[in-house]
């Protein structure tokens, strides 16, 4: 079971406003600790350590926060209307298109999604299932 994603940032707070503007939608609630922010489901025992916190912070080893290629966290979402909400919020928020919602029928007959880039160039996706 996956605890939970740090994601490193340059910015704290440019991806701090990236972060709430996809996250807080989906139900997740922001607590901030030092130059950390800590997003977590408010119905977990353990908020910082999961299941799916997401840690948003510069790299502890004082580098700079650079892209992982090749990862990409994904985001179940509940309805279609809310994936292109999500995006529009991500983009307004200082992220990047980096595939606009929309049917990907590759990965079924139903997958919508939608791909952002975070402020420091960390890429996930938005999607639904549903019809």
């Amino acid at each position: 079971m996956l605890s939970y994603l740090f994601i490193g940032a340059n910015d704290v707070n440019l991806s701090g406003q990236f972060y709430d503007a996809v996250l807080l939608p989906l139900g997740y609630e922001k607590d901030v600790e030092g130059e950390k922010l800590i997003f977590s489901l408010p119905d977990m025992p353990d908020r910082h350590n999961g299941p799916g916190a997401i840690f948003i912070s510069q790299p502890y080893n004082g580098g700079k926060a650079e892209p992982a290629n090749g990862m990409m966290p994904g985001f179940r979402v509940k309805s279609r209307k809310l994936v292109d909400e999500i995006h529009a919020a991500g983009l307004t928020a200082g992220g990047s298109d980096e595939g606009a919602p929309g049917l990907r029928d590759r990965y079924g007959d139903h997958f919508y999604v939608a791909y952002l880039r975070d402020p420091a160039g960390n890429k996930l996706a938005m999607f639904c299932n549903a019809e």
